[in-house]
């Protein structure tokens, strides 16, 4: 049987339309399920949005709309998005599904049977940009009055409110991290999390009277879910829950949750709490990326600088834009998006490294060998050392991947990459042509088996930019996992005829 992998983005909040952040993640989340799939993992890969809330319910307000039909349309362009940046999920959920409103009650149910839900009333400082509460400890002095951590604008609230009893939980979740290392990362969001429990919890309020578009509370409906209990509720609704003898449940606990980082603490405090109260297994590892800036400047709709990634892969190609941003931006950090940088990526690694590479070992091959693979011959101290670099990719990958360290995945195989041309120029198969056939011969398919596992690797980065060249290299679509790397192609294997894939990109003047 297959080893199973669950990967999830955050689900996206409809407040507005896709961009290049909400596009960073997926492509990266999109990467982890096809490498798993690659690597012979029985994938399950979810993605979606969250449509509740008092900020959605303004915003539809604010737009003349009743908040379903508001909702739907700014999710139909999340769903496209999703489509456009070739992203393999096997799922799209939407909070407003009935299914989902009904594993929330289902949740809520079993944490309140459990003793960790009361009705009490509420006095505090709440961000609607946030959906979220804050301590007066954590508020900053802003030009109009206190704000949030993140810059939002709080309100004081009053209201009854049901209470999930986070405070008995703060001892039970420090051992859980204590006992699961790799549950927090990267390693600034773990002592963030891990500074905010130690500094002591308090009883979270987890519903809402003030407005009305949420998910009802169970036998009081003069209530609405706290967003969060909802919207975290998604990665288990999309497995059948509450049925746990389906399937799909067989996929939890999540292997991985990717978050942006100003939501790591809802995925690392409050879902592994609520989970554990409902008797349910936290998920494995949360991974919180860092924010995309664009050009230096934070991206911002009043700056005009909000980049849309759908019209980004229609300029550039999809491939070029999802190797731009696993490539440049270190996964779990802050990174910037630059145009300039972009071109360089485009032009210098894909069109001059690894284009010129296969072009120049196809073409060779098509002249040389009446585009047939040949035969391996005794191979050299090169030949040797270069075989053995790509030979080291797949275990190098896995750890790399394991740690969601993609960029520096990429950079590995850009070493084995840059070996194969320095390993061209010193050979020189042309020459070797009129000198010592036999030799060439062994040179050019030392180069094709290179090529093929390198593009082998990146199919999860560039899906159809790899396909591609494996189809150049005459690899069969049947035979394109890693564990197919073990066999070689036999010799005399058709060879169709070379094309680039990676055309230099000029910019227009």
């Amino acid at each position: 049987m297959k080893p199973t992998y669950y990967v999830t983005t955050p689900i996206y909040y409809v407040n507005g339309a896709p961009h290049i952040g909400h596009a960073y993640t997926t492509i990266a989340a999109d990467v982890m399920a096809r490498w798993k799939r690659l690597d012979g993992c029985e994938v399950f890969f979810l993605t979606g949005t969250d449509e509740h809330g008092q900020k959605v319910e303004k915003a539809a307000a604010d737009a003349g709309m009743a908040p379903q039909e508001f909702v739907d349309g700014i999710s139909a362009q999340f769903q496209a998005m999703t489509r456009r940046m070739g992203a393999s999920n096997d799922a799209f959920i939407r909070t407003t599904e009935p299914r989902h409103i009904a594993s929330c009650a289902a949740l809520w149910q079993r944490v309140a049977d459990a003793g960790d839900i009361y009705l009490g009333g509420y006095e505090g400082w709440y961000a609607v940009r946030d959906e979220a509460f804050y301590g007066a400890d954590e508020l900053i002095d802003g030009p109009h009055g206190k704000l949030a951590p993140t810059g939002a604008p709080v309100e004081w609230v009053t209201e009854p409110s049901y209470f999930f009893r986070l405070k008995s939980w703060q001892d039970r979740l420090l051992a859980f991290y204590h006992a699961n290392p790799d549950f927090l990362a990267p390693s600034s969001t773990r002592n963030e999390v891990l500074s905010f429990v130690r500094g002591g919890l308090e009883d979270l309020s987890i519903s809402r009277t003030s407005f009305a578009w949420g998910v009802p509370v169970p036998g009081d409906p003069a209530h609405v879910m706290y967003v969060w209990f909802d919207a975290l509720t998604n990665y288990i609704t999309a497995l059948g829950y509450p049925a746990t003898d389906t399937d799909l449940w067989r996929f939890w606990p999540a292997d991985l949750h990717l978050v942006g980082k100003e939501i790591a603490r809802f995925h690392t405090v409050f879902w592994p709490a609520f989970l554990m109260a409902g008797g349910i297994a936290p998920p494995r590892r949360v991974f919180a990326n860092g924010w995309l800036t664009i050009e230096g400047e934070k991206m911002s709709k009043s700056i005009g600088n909000v980049i849309d990634p759908m019209a980004l892969a229609d300029e550039l190609g999809l491939d070029a834009v999802r190797f731009y941003l696993m490539r440049e931006v270190p996964f779990g950090n802050d990174g910037n998006y630059s145009r300039r940088a972009l071109v360089g990526r485009l032009n210098g690694e894909l069109a001059n490294d690894f284009g010129n590479l296969a072009q120049r070992s196809l073409s060779l091959l098509a002249k040389n060998c009446d585009g047939l693979l040949p035969a391996s011959g005794p191979a050299t101290e090169d030949d040797a050392a270069l075989r053995a670099m790509a030979a080291a990719l797949p275990d190098m990958l896995r750890a790399r991947l394991d740690r969601q360290a993609i960029g520096d995945a990429i950079e590995d195989v850009w070493k084995v990459i840059r070996a194969g041309n320095a390993y061209i120029d010193k050979q020189a198969p042309w020459a070797l042509r009129k000198t010592d056939f036999a030799r060439m011969e062994s040179v050019l398919r030392l180069l094709a088996d290179v090529l093929r596992a390198v593009a082998t690797m990146l199919q999860p980065v560039m899906p159809d930019a790899m396909g591609r060249m494996l189809d150049q290299l005459g690899v069969p679509t049947d035979a394109r996992m890693l564990a197919d790397l073990a066999f070689p192609l036999p010799a005399g294997t058709h060879l169709p005829p070379p094309a680039g894939v990676f055309p230099r990109y000029v910019e227009a003047a």
